[in-house]
């Protein structure tokens, strides 16, 4: 209350009890208080964003908890870091009563964080391995490829080749699965499954892209799924209820595809509808859909045991050996006897033009005799042997038993209309991989609701490895008992006509046909509505992720979080499955996107187990980085092979999706295995950088930009950075840097924060380093000395001229520069110093006609030379001629020079204009640490490019001077012969000052309306005493000049002649 404690003062009011306790136990009191009311202020009175965060290491974590840390009692030794460093006892507290929302139901985060909303009782998660993760795997896994389309793959394909689709399939989703374990028990995986596993270890643009297959491949699914319940109906059920009837025989084809997309579409609209409605009635249901898939298998295994003791009746009909369809006749033969009486039977109506004894038949009808067989012949039958090997062919191929024998005819062209049975399609082992694979899918069920599960990093692997191989177990011995139970005439009838249109499944099955028909019929169904209902989901955790923008609308939908607009966007993408209207044709598509996203599980296992990141710590510890890459190699192998084009497709639009979302999406960091990879191969390729030091050819401009920020921690010339985009045009290395005077706590982060703005601003791409120092001189030499690492520093620093340094109240913005300049020349770095920064264009313009004049007056090593090539990649410069300027020193033939310099020129394969200037011998001081640029011009023609460098380094210890004839310079030898050699300071400043006024005369007389004029910079004094003058005499050398760049370079060789 602003008293201060005493001891007694006299006059004082009489202490407190309190006040009479010892001085240590009264500030005890005193400050116990103090952390009292700090405590309820900054605990109690703080509203927090209630935003649970990935970083945080609360699994649901929200400000508004943070009071409950600092429960703890004589912990004030920690109390300062209480807020970043919670008390280990709050954590385990938190994560002992950690509780998530049941997943893909009404009980969502947002619904529970909504204003004036009843909060739902959310009950702890109780499923075990059993309920949770084995049956939904077994659900998904067994479906409608098993009903409709296992035995016409093992007829077309035989037994062996049909049990190596199987094995590897199964071994595919064997090796993905345990991948998934590894990634699943690495943590916990809330709503997303598959997405939030693949985004979370290979980055938003992996996970966005392959997220965005899987979400395909979902939505294709469900069309499948339809199709196939929609065939089952037509088919096998009500198939007197079709819309669109064929006149013809040849269109039956075309509308029984428009009945399955009339019927598919409407089918579509009612599961839509009740997805919308509420998927708790979907839930309620999935225990009926999967008591119909068990049924249905075990229906199956009893029929083959029934086989061995009484094989069903269903006998086949056989024309030489073509197989027939039999629901248009009863009796397998041709006539029959009726009290000694010969009468045609409808066979002969379908074969005869009449019913007469006498009626013109067809030839083959009249060449072969009818055979009737049984379709399922029976376990210890042998039928096995015939089924070995597959039988294919193209569409319109007529379904023959290979050893029974024929009479064949010349003229086949009327057999379209005879009631054979024909391939639908053309059939070939990869399209057969392709229509398979579907079959094996379906094993994310358990990763996709690892929320309802008591122990999710144990159920997961067991229930998710166990339901597969409990499912390849079913079907290798599906494969092998179809083959061994039924003929194969039979087996390669798709829709069952020669068993007058019974499901051929479920001729086998035991008790009736119809268990089979009917379990497969909900089985599709329920496998229909749980694709409508998990890929919304899926879209929906994708677009709140922010990765993707254009998805964001789809985030969206009712106030209990059901996906609304993203059901609406599955339904649109269903129906282009259903309108394709064939099982045969969606299920390759559906198996691309499929096995992509098994690829990238793979993959995302491979790497983080390979880095050996610190978090990569699962609890599954039967993985293996070769599994994983070779679960990879099945899945692009298994790709190429169903179908190349498609796979083609598939990766380009997952290839799209990725791109996108690095150009526009929002940035993201998850900590993921890409970004571990990327730190390796910084890391690898930093070493290899630091071992050999680099060639010319590979020399380029690694820029330090030095940065001044204004008192609101602005950017002063943010055109810095513009011509820093354009000299580099996004290649090399750029750091962008500043010194802030004061401490690091209080303002680092600011000025990095207004860096990083100002160069997402000028599309600068680098690297932001900001050095806060005591005073601003040691802060610069920091940033010169250390700025960078191994091979990936600096060789080049970009500043701005201090252009109000004559007017500064005192003389240290002029003494940085100079000290700048020095410390780069001790560093043997070069520099570059822009005059008017300001006045540079930025990257939005585009400059016209003008050029870019370089005054290449001493040697630098060939950077005033490349300079201008870079920028003339640029946009900004494209259309800018280079021209360049000499001076020729006093026994220089001034036109041979000019050659000389154009053939450089020519060899250094760079397009300009050469221009040599003759000047006084009194205007131009020459810079004594290089050569004068007119020697080196002279000795191209006899020396080697290899001796450019020794010749460079060679500094004459005369004073060279320029005239204009040999007389001349014979008089001014003598006159210096007879001089002594010290020159006072005042002389020498003089004679420099001189030289810059002329010399400045005459780069305005040239350059006067270039668009940016570069300079050789002289090297500043070595005497401290002189720096004022040195600033004096650049400042006269670039009057009259719109915009100059500065250069000095670093003591050795950037451009080459030699390829």
């Amino acid at each position: 209350n602003g008293r201060h404690f005493t001891l007694g003062t006299p006059g004082s009011p009489k202490p407190s009890p309190r006040e009479l306790l010892p001085e240590k136990l009264r500030y005890l009191y005193f400050y116990s208080k103090v952390c009292f009311i700090l405590r309820y202020h900054v605990f109690y009175c703080l509203p927090g964003d209630n935003t649970p965060r990935e970083s945080s290491p609360f699994i649901n974590n929200t400000d508004h908890d943070r009071g409950n840390y600092y429960d703890g009692k004589n912990m004030a030794l920690f109390e300062e870091e209480i807020e970043s460093n919670p008390m280990v006892s709050s954590l385990l507290n938190k994560l002992a009563n950690y509780t998530n929302l049941t997943q893909g139901v009404t009980e969502h985060e947002e619904y529970e964080n909504e204003e004036g909303v009843t909060k739902i009782t959310v009950k702890s998660p109780q499923m075990g391995t059993f309920i949770g993760v084995y049956l939904p795997c077994m659900q998904n896994i067994l479906g409608v490829i098993l009903f409709l389309r296992l035995t016409w793959i093992v007829g077309t394909a035989g037994i062996m080749e049909s049990f190596a689709i199987v094995v590897m399939c199964c071994t595919c989703t064997m090796l993905t699965a345990i991948s998934m374990s590894a990634i699943a028990t690495n943590g916990v995986v809330p709503a997303g499954g598959s997405y939030y596993m693949i985004s979370r270890s290979l980055g938003p643009e992996f996970g966005g892209a392959v997220g965005l297959c899987f979400y395909l491949g979902t939505t294709f699914a469900g069309s499948m799924y339809i199709l196939g319940t929609i065939e089952i109906l037509l088919m096998y059920i009500v198939p007197n209820t079709a819309v669109f009837v064929a006149e013809k025989k040849e269109d039956e084809a075309e509308a029984m595809l428009n009945n399955m997309r009339v019927y598919g579409t409407c089918c579509l609209a009612l599961m839509a509808l009740v997805v919308f409605v509420g998927v708790k009635y979907v839930n309620k249901l999935a225990l009926v859909f999967l008591a119909c898939v068990v049924l249905s298998i075990m229906a199956i295994y009893a029929g083959v045991i029934k086989t061995v003791i009484e094989p069903p009746n269903f006998p086949i009909c056989l024309l030489g050996n073509r197989s027939l369809q039999n629901h248009n006749f009863e009796k397998c033969m041709k006539t029959e006897v009726i009290k000694n009486v010969t009468y045609t039977t409808k066979l002969w109506k379908l074969f005869c033009g009449s019913p007469h004894l006498n009626a013109t038949c067809d030839e083959y009808f009249t060449l072969n005799n009818v055979t009737e067989i049984q379709g399922i012949p029976g376990l210890l039958s042998g039928v096995i042997k015939d089924n070995m090997w597959g039988d294919y062919g193209p569409s319109g191929m007529l379904v023959e038993k290979k050893n029974q024998s024929s009479v064949p005819v010349q003229d086949n062209s009327r057999d379209i209309y005879k009631p054979y049975i024909f391939n639908d399609i053309s059939t070939f082992f990869t399209l057969l991989v392709g229509i398979y694979f579907p079959s094996v899918t379906g094993i994310m069920a358990g990763s996709n609701r690892s929320g309802d599960l008591r122990d999710a990093q144990r159920s997961i692997p067991i229930g998710t490895i166990l339901a597969i191989a409990t499912t390849s177990f079913i079907y290798m011995t599906c494969v092998v008992l179809f083959g061994a139970c039924i003929e194969g005439v039979v087996l390669r009838d798709k829709f069952g006509g020669s068993v007058k249109k019974n499901l051929v499944i479920g001729t086998l099955a035991w008790p009736s046909p119809w268990v089979i028909v009917i379990g497969s019929f909900f089985s599709c169904c329920g496998a229909g509505l749980q694709s409508l209902t998990g890929a919304p989901r899926l879209l929906q955790a994708i677009a709140r992720d922010g990765i993707v923008p254009f998805l964001q609308v789809f985030g969206h939908g009712k106030a209990n979080g059901e996906p609304t607009w993203a059901l609406l966007m599955t339904a649109g993408i269903c129906e282009i499955g259903i309108l394709i209207a064939s099982v045969d044709a969606v299920a390759p598509i559906l198996s691309m996107f499929f096995l992509m996203c098994y690829l990238f599980v793979n993959l995302a296992c491979a790497v983080q187990t390979l880095l050996r990141t610190p978090n990569w710590r699962p609890r599954f510890k039967f993985y293996h980085w070769t599994l994983s890459f070779l679960g990879m190699s099945l899945c692009l192998s298994l790709m190429f092979i169903s179908s190349w084009y498609y796979a083609l497709v598939a990766m380009s639009i997952a290839g799209c999706i990725y791109k996108y979302i690095e150009y526009r999406g929002a940035e993201k960091e998850w900590g993921d295995g890409i970004r571990g990879l990327s730190l390796n191969a910084a890391r690898y390729a930093l070493i290899r950088l630091e071992e050999v030091p680099t060639h010319t050819k590979n020399w380029r401009p690694q820029l330090l930009v030095l940065l001044k920020l204004d008192s609101d921690m602005g950017v002063k010339h943010p055109r810095l950075l513009s011509f820093t985009t354009q000299l580099k045009a996004g290649k090399g290395l750029t750091i962008v840097s500043s010194v802030l005077e004061g401490t690091y706590m209080t303002l680092g982060a600011e000025a990095k924060s207004a860096e990083q703005s100002a160069m997402h601003a000028e599309r600068t791409k680098g690297f932001c380093h900001v050095v806060v120092s005591s005073n601003l001189r040691d802060g610069f030499s920091h940033l010169i000395q250390s700025a960078g690492l191994g091979g990936m520093k600096h060789n080049a620093v970009l500043m701005a001229w201090p252009g109000g340094w004559k007017q500064a109240e005192d003389s240290y913005p002029w003494k940085n520069f100079i000290e700048t300049v020095r410390e780069t020349t001790s560093a043997h770095q070069a520099l570059l110093v822009a005059k008017n920064i300001d006045k540079f264009p930025c990257n939005q313009d585009r400059l016209g006609e003008g050029t870019i004049d370089v005054w290449w007056i001493v040697h630098d090593g060939g950077l005033l030379m490349l300079l201008p090539f870079l920028l003339r990649q640029h946009k900004v410069w494209r259309k800018c001629k280079m021209r360049i300027f000499t001076v020729a020193q006093m026994d220089d033939n001034s036109i041979q020079m000019k050659k000389d310099l154009q053939m450089f020129l020519y060899h250094l394969r760079l397009n300009a204009v050469v221009e040599v200037v003759e000047m006084h011998p009194a205007w131009v001081c020459s810079d004594t640490s290089v050569i004068p640029q007119a020697q080196l011009i002279t000795k191209l023609g006899t020396k080697s490019h290899a001796n450019l460098s020794d010749t460079a380094t060679a500094t004459p210890d005369h004073q060279v001077h320029m005239t204009w004839t040999k007389d001349k310079l014979i008089a001014e030898r003598n006159r210096k012969r007879g001089e002594p050699n010290m020159v006072s300071p005042l002389e020498s400043n003089v004679r420099r000052m001189h030289t810059a006024v002329k010399l400045n005369e005459v780069v305005v007389n040239k350059s006067q309306g270039a668009q940016l004029v570069l300079l050789n910079m002289p090297g500043p004094p070595k005497n401290k005493g002189g720096d004022e003058n040195y600033m004096e005499f650049l400042e006269v050398l670039m009057d009259g000049l719109d915009r100059v760049l500065l250069v000095r370079g670093g003591g050795r060789e950037v451009i080459t002649i030699y390829s």
